[in-house]
């Protein structure tokens, strides 16, 4: 991604076939790189196998949420995700002092390589896979995170600076939609499974639009579901979520005050994301699409 922000810890090829010989030598197998996403790194092991890698301190928790939870979540989810198959730890005298993970390898690609149209191909999967992963209540040692599933008046601040900033284009149009998300009921349910940052490039589909697999989950929290819901407008056209919108009330049972509050949460996503990459790049591009959407609604 080249709008991704710049690396704290250096990983090559080389780092991760060493980390796999030393603690893992049973897997040991052709390493290549794939890509680097906003906090991790991905290299392809062998055929059936890839390692992700932090490369910014900041996802060094997030890996270990993932390590730790995604086991039991992906027992019950109708989509595949990238459950780890083995658990990398720290090895400061190989050169890397953070936890990694040896996860399968999925054949897709980032939704931010499609369109809104292709990407509406997999609005039922998604619509699936949100209402099944939000549906029981998570248990009370569930990650906590400042930044997602919490009351969206934590951040008014950040998005009022934001649309202030000059930097969101058409900002003004934006406001009212911050306004009645804000003034939407608050979540008065218990605290739900979220993944956290349900956005096209954490979604792999095939050429088709089909969905693949829902990857990253290093935000996974527990809280508001509107803010999963965000994805009704960071992936799709008004078509497609339209459907999505309706899969969700018919499985689930959604108010128009959590619509309010997702619609809310998608504008707190990809406002974030334009402020910090600018409106161009693959996932500032996709950020400027999806603030479009919210203004349709």
């Amino acid at each position: 991604m080249t709008d991704a922000p710049p690396p704290d810890l250096h990983v090559d090829e080389a780092l991760a076939a060493r980390l796999v010989r030393a603690q893992h030598p049973d897997l040991d197998g052709e390493v290549r790189f794939v890509a680097n996403g906003w906090d991790n790194a991905m290299f392809r092991l062998g055929d059936d196998l890839a390692t992700r890698m932090p490369r910014r301190r900041e996802a060094v928790d997030l890996m270990a949420h993932e390590q730790r939870w995604l086991p039991e979540l992906a027992a019950r989810l109708p989509v595949a995700v990238p459950s780890p198959v083995r658990n990398g730890r720290p090895a400061p005298e190989l050169g890397y002092d953070a936890p990694w993970s040896i996860v399968p390898w999925f054949s897709g690609a980032s939704g931010l390589a499609f369109d809104l149209a292709t990407r509406g191909v997999a609005v039922n999967a998604l619509a699936s896979f949100v209402a099944e992963l939000g549906a029981t209540p998570a248990p009370a040692d569930a990650p906590r995170n400042a930044w997602r599933g919490v009351p969206l008046a934590h951040r008014d601040d950040d998005v009022r600076a934001r649309l202030a900033s000059g930097r969101i284009p058409d900002a003004a149009g934006l406001v009212s939609v911050w306004e009645r998300a804000l003034a939407a009921s608050a979540w008065a349910g218990p605290a739900v499974w979220l993944h956290g940052d349900l956005h096209p490039h954490n979604l792999l589909l095939a050429p088709s639009g089909a969905l693949v697999a829902v990857v990253d989950f290093g935000d996974v929290t527990a809280g508001d579901p509107a803010t999963d819901l965000a994805t009704a407008w960071l992936t799709f056209g008004p078509s497609a979520r339209r459907r999505f919108r309706t899969e969700l009330e018919e499985r689930r049972g959604v108010d128009e005050a959590t619509w309010d509050r997702a619609r809310g949460w998608a504008l707190v996503i990809a406002s974030a994301v334009v402020d910090r990459t600018g409106p161009s790049g693959p996932f500032g591009a996709v950020a400027s699409v999806a603030l479009e959407q919210v203004r349709l609604d």
